[in-house]
């Protein structure tokens, strides 16, 4: 997102002369202080500005790539995960693929009796179970991604730490697991989580510019 031709002028008559009250700056600028306010508030919102009451504007520093990589990319996890769907390790391989189209999930955990981790099904495990397995009779825990090589997080991860592991692991979804318990579930985070996330904040960034 480029900020605007009017904008772009307010930095540098700050950066030039500040600490510049808005009348001020609106004076440089030849328009009246009411058609500034919504500039001053989005590079103020954005952190390029900073307000001090009866100081006014100065430059911060801060340009507004580095604003928005540090508002978007460094959520917690904690702060936008899912819901897990959770099934034990002796569903039927018939009942687990019901139960990923019946709530449009694109992988399901497996849990033992103590609902701990031991296990991931994804859509390609249960596709390629579907072709070689009796369905009605075969548990889930035959086919399944063992929890040795299933790839978790924990709610302080960052979006771009997850980020990171669901692209270097070319996986769809992450466990995110207690903190002092790597098998205690806790929630979810996906690929087209994180996405539609970086969409919504880009949004409403570019709405309240």
């Amino acid at each position: 997102m480029n900020l605007s031709e009017r904008q772009e002028k307010i930095i540098a008559i700050v950066k030039k002369e500040q600490p510049l009250s808005g009348e001020k700056i609106a004076e440089h600028l030849g328009i009246s202080h009411a058609t500034l306010r919504t500039d001053l508030s989005f590079l103020t919102m954005a952190g390029i500005l900073e307000a001090s009451p009866k100081v006014g504007y100065t430059y911060t520093g801060v340009g507004i790539e580095q604003f928005l990589f540090d508002k978007i990319f460094s959520v917690k996890v904690g702060e936008i995960m899912l819901s897990p769907l959770l099934t034990p390790q002796d569903t039927s391989i018939h009942d687990a693929i019901t139960n990923m189209f019946m709530y449009d999930v694109g992988s399901i955990y497996v849990t033992d009796e103590n609902k701990k981790l031991v296990g991931l099904l994804s859509r390609k495990d249960l596709l390629r179970a579907a072709l070689n397995s009796n369905l009605q009779s075969t548990p889930v825990a035959v086919v399944m991604t063992r929890a040795p090589h299933v790839r978790t997080c924990t709610k302080d991860f960052t979006i771009l730490e997850a980020g990171a592991v669901l692209l270097d692991y070319q996986v769809d979804s992450l466990p995110v697991v207690d903190e002092t318990d790597s098998k205690q579930i806790v929630g979810k985070i996906t690929k087209s989580r994180i996405f539609n996330y970086i969409m919504q904040q880009a949004r409403q960034t570019e709405t309240n510019r």
